[in-house]
């Protein structure tokens, strides 16, 4: 069966899905995207990033594209026509279509396309059984990275870096030498005594929307959770490290460059954080 992607009101052929050539997007980066998991047919943590896309969509100054409830349905039925049962769906919000002027064009509507492709589940477990290496590299992004706009360049070269130093993800770094985030994920330790350790969030990180949730079931499970910087040379002292995402939830970091973290496995912590994370969004997103 060939794939389905929603365009502009239309379900379409996945291979003829297409954007106006002066769409904003393509032209300018001028949107913003979201992604969502599907586990078991779910759609995890839905809410919260219905959320950010509005939050996304409201500092960019463009309107949403449709009502919740309809891009709830167009979501779903992209889903359904693709038949997948663990995945993601894709969501991107342009400013629209108009001659290209850098200010924002007016009386344009703004584009929207959906799309959803299957993640084998071994893959993800691939990862969570042996653990991944990151390689750091410097932070050169724009200083709104609290807004999920499609402006991914300097991430795409961060993780290409990272993917030819023979590691799953870069880790990037402020010139300070802290870390900030993944190139397409959260960052964070475990330290000596116990405490989950995760970049305070100002416009330099995104909100995950896992993360979130992570903070949401290690509360409730009474793991200590402390928000600020570390640096690089504290990542590979740490007890353990792992990545959050919405496809990873929590992934264990094994290596960071050329030094192994802790004992060089998965450490336990990411396997208690992602299975509590799993049981609670299954819960959360049953109807």
């Amino acid at each position: 069966m060939s794939r389905i992607a929603y365009v502009n009101g239309r379900y379409v052929p996945h291979a003829d899905a297409a954007v106006h050539v002066e769409d904003r997007g393509y032209q300018f980066a001028d949107g913003v995207y979201e992604v969502c998991a599907i586990v078991d047919g779910l759609l995890i943590d839905e809410t919260l990033h219905l959320d950010r896309l509005d939050r996304s969509l409201g500092e960019l100054r463009i309107a949403s594209p449709m009502g919740r409830s309809a891009l709830k349905v167009v979501m779903r039925e992209v889903v359904r026509r693709n038949r997948i049962g663990n995945g993601l769906v894709y969501m991107q919000v342009t400013r629209g279509v108009a001659r290209r002027d850098h200010p924002f064009p007016k009386g344009i509507k703004p584009a929207l396309v959906v799309t959803a492709r299957a993640i084998a589940p071994d893959k993800i477990e691939a990862n969570n059984r042996n653990g991944i290496a990151v390689a750091t590299v410097p932070d050169i992004r724009w200083g709104r990275c609290d807004i999920k706009s499609v402006s991914l360049l300097p991430n795409v070269l961060a993780k290409q870096a990272a993917r030819e130093a023979g590691a799953y993800e870069a880790w990037l770094v402020d010139k300070d030498g802290f870390v900030t985030e993944g190139s397409s994920t959260n960052a964070w330790i475990v330290d000596a005594d116990g405490n989950l350790v995760t970049r305070d969030v100002t416009n330099n990180i995104l909100r995950g929307v896992t993360r979130t949730s992570l903070f949401t079931v290690a509360k409730a499970a009474g793991i200590p959770i402390v928000e600020r910087r570390f640096t690089v040379d504290e990542a590979k002292r740490a007890r353990e490290a792992f990545i959050s995402s919405a496809t990873g939830y929590a992934t264990p970091v094994v290596r960071i460059d050329d030094t192994a973290i802790g004992n060089g496995q998965p450490g336990s912590m990411a396997e208690r954080l992602r299975d509590l994370y799993l049981n609670a969004a299954r819960a959360g997103a049953r109807p």
